[in-house]
């Protein structure tokens, strides 16, 4: 598996280029007015570099909210999202792949179907079902939608990719007498590691950034996560932006890394070129 060489194109370099300066210049900015001395009003001309320089904005946003704590609580259900979703959702996928004919093309439908619904439409029922439960106030609501595969979306990305597979890899499979959760765990998803990075940073990136579900099921503030931890600090001083854009990188931190992280497992090879191509 060798990577695939393109010839170099000026307009690609250029557009590429442009891709990245549109994706990047929002994060120098924040980074930038988070070196600004805490109290300063925002720059009237863009700064790249502040002046004067300086890290005290981020001493006092953890003065002012307990952002530590609020990012344990934040990596701890990510922690427990990620692998039950990756896990949930590769069963559901696999399933939809080995079923075929009309029961795949209804679920995928079905699928389809749940993503148009808004989260937002699900609010109260599940507040209602998570009071009833009696597990509002504890991370269960924020965890819960992990066990049905976080987003129809996630299920959908490994139908498609467990159904690109050869089907003579199935048959082999069959004829050594691998049952469908061994061939599901020793064969299918070792060949869609990077399907299986890709879905793991998506969850990892909705559950880290959910303020909205952590607002309306959370009510003791040492269960709060990140997200309800930088809408205090907002609330607290609404004019001190380098204070706010302190926490923004603190928050931002860890996707950025977890990003970086999932490249290994993406790799663009002239195979995978051309399986994506099929």
């Amino acid at each position: 598996m060798r990577p695939v060489h393109r010839p170099w194109s000026p307009l690609r370099a250029l557009g590429a280029a442009f891709v990245a300066i549109v994706f990047a210049l929002p994060l120098v900015f924040m980074i930038s007015g988070s070196l600004r001395p805490p109290g300063l009003p925002p720059p009237s001309s863009p700064q790249l570099v502040p002046d004067p320089l300086g890290v005290g904005s981020y001493g006092r946003a953890f003065d002012l909210v307990d952002l530590g704590r609020y990012t344990v609580n934040s990596l701890v259900v990510v922690a427990l999202v990620v692998p039950l979703t990756v896990v949930v959702a590769s069963w559901a996928g696999f399933a939809i792949a080995r079923l075929g004919g009309r029961s795949a093309a209804l679920l995928v439908a079905v699928s389809i179907a749940a993503l148009m619904v808004p989260t937002t439409a699900l609010i109260v029922p599940r507040f209602t079902l998570y009071r009833v439960l009696g597990v509002t106030d504890t991370w269960v609501p924020l965890v819960a939608p992990a066990l049905l595969g976080t987003s129809p979306l996630f299920v959908l990305l490994y139908a498609v990719a467990f159904r690109r597979l050869p089907r003579d890899l199935y048959d082999a499979c069959a004829l050594e007498a691998l049952g469908p959760f061994a061939t599901w765990r020793r064969v299918a998803m070792p060949v869609v590691a990077p399907v299986t990075a890709a879905v793991a940073v998506l969850a990892f990136v909705v559950s880290w950034g959910s303020a909205l579900e952590p607002l309306v099921y959370l009510f003791d503030p040492a269960l709060y996560t990140l997200p309800l931890g930088l809408r205090s600090l907002a609330v607290l001083d609404r004019s001190d932006y380098p204070v706010f854009l302190a926490g923004c990188v603190v928050a931002t931190a860890p996707v950025l890394l977890a990003f970086l992280v999932a490249q290994r497992w993406l790799p663009i090879t002239r195979r995978g070129a051309e399986w994506l191509a099929r």
